[in-house]
């Protein structure tokens, strides 16, 4: 070999090895997020905190992002919005993270939007649903999930086909909930159901003794509930109690975990849920890191482990088609992009919007979920109608 030749190959080697000590010199990409390790959204949270750590795992086992290992710093938020900006404020000045990644829910994600929005941070938010929240002009918010508005579809447009008629719908009184109650109700109204009752209750409500007499008063075909998960439970209980009997009953989230069938057993049966993930569903990759991802944790995934997992790969996509962490271009690579992951598909307007993610409704029979709407994506047919409590 001539010496130039030589010179060039020598050159080029210090080059990648000079480059590979700057990465390092670096240190880690850190990624900065609260999430609900306590407090009343303690159990989707803490799925979605294992999604990050999968993801930080899977990314690094790959070499990382920009030639720079993953780091994730996370807080918990007590489930608390004022907690969650306190701690997004403390991630950003003080332990000065590269980047940030959204919370659990929707209330805590609408808090804390103020602050990334005014350090001008990319934040991608993989359970935020709640569609007022990328509708007030932030730039630098994405959305991962489908809205909260289209949570209750499966049930109302179910019950509607069956020729139910009469609908109550009951929330919790916060920001996600709220919206998913409302979309309900103007999904029933144009399937020409009647709704006989709207109510909400607290945050952290676990007396619904007053409320399922009004219920049990109307009573509804359909009870649909816009609930997160310890309510979810709670309202069930009641329900057996009081021995309020619907021809179909359903809630939103909570009812998709695995310890919502734990906790109530036989009780659970014949309840529907809305789920934005499934590991049935035939999306690339799918079966692989379900196994993967229960052989790490020792138990099987939700949507909200799916969830943070998919949300932390769409950042990371974006900046690898960015080149770069700097948020103006890492938020134009996320708006351009569109990608089907094992979450399913991923593509948002010009507000970060999500328009192409599809969620399923499910039933819980003989101790298993099984995907009954839509139509083309069901793995079993609708058990209709919800036998008494006595007959279960």
């Amino acid at each position: 070999m001539k010496r130039p030749a030589i010179l060039a190959v020598v050159l080029t080697v210090l080059g990648v090895f000079c480059a590979s000590l700057a990465a390092d010199a670096q240190g880690p990409i850190r990624i900065g997020a609260s999430l609900s390790l306590t407090g009343t959204y303690a159990k989707p949270g803490k799925y979605q905190h294992e999604g990050y750590q999968f993801c930080q795992k899977e990314l690094n086992a790959k070499g990382g992002l920009l030639g720079r290992k993953v780091e994730f710093v996370i807080y918990d938020d007590q489930s608390m919005p004022p907690t969650g900006v306190r701690l997004y404020e403390k991630l950003i000045t003080e332990d000065k993270v590269d980047v940030v990644m959204g919370p659990y829910s929707s209330p805590i994600t609408e808090a804390v939007a103020n602050v990334t929005e005014k350090y001008k941070k990319v934040m991608v938010s993989p359970l935020a649903a709640t569609t007022s929240i990328f509708k007030k002009g932030r730039k630098y918010m994405f959305m991962v999930i489908s809205p909260a508005e289209v949570y209750l579809e499966g049930l109302v447009d179910t019950a509607a086909r069956r020729g139910l008629k009469t609908v109550a719908i009951v929330n919790e009184d916060t920001l996600f909930s709220k919206a998913a109650a409302a979309g309900a109700a103007d999904l029933a109204k144009k399937k020409g159901m009647q709704i006989v009752l709207t109510e909400a209750y607290p945050k952290g409500n676990t007396d619904f003794s007053a409320l399922l007499t009004k219920i049990k008063a109307a009573n509804p075909d359909v009870i649909a509930a816009a609930t997160y998960f310890d309510d979810a439970v709670a309202l069930t209980r009641q329900m057996r109690e009081l021995n309020v009997n619907p021809k179909m009953y359903g809630v939103t989230v909570g009812g998709d975990l695995p310890e919502f069938y734990d906790l109530l057993k036989g009780n659970a049966e014949y309840i529907y849920g809305a789920t934005q993930w499934e590991a049935d569903l035939k999306y690339p990759g799918n079966k692989e890191w379900f196994e993967a991802y229960k052989a790490e944790f020792k138990r099987e995934p939700v949507y909200h482990s799916a969830a943070g997992y998919a949300g932390c790969l769409i950042y990371a996509e974006g900046v690898k088609r960015a080149g770069s962490l700097d948020s103006d271009k890492v938020r134009d690579a996320l708006l351009k992009l569109e990608i089907r992951t094992m979450f399913g598909d991923y593509k948002v307007d010009q507000d970060g919007f999500q328009t192409a993610h599809k969620m399923v409704t499910f039933q819980w029979q003989k101790e298993k979920k099984v995907i009954v709407w839509p139509d083309d994506l069901a793995q079993g047919k609708v058990l209709f109608p919800t036998p008494p409590w006595s007959g279960r």
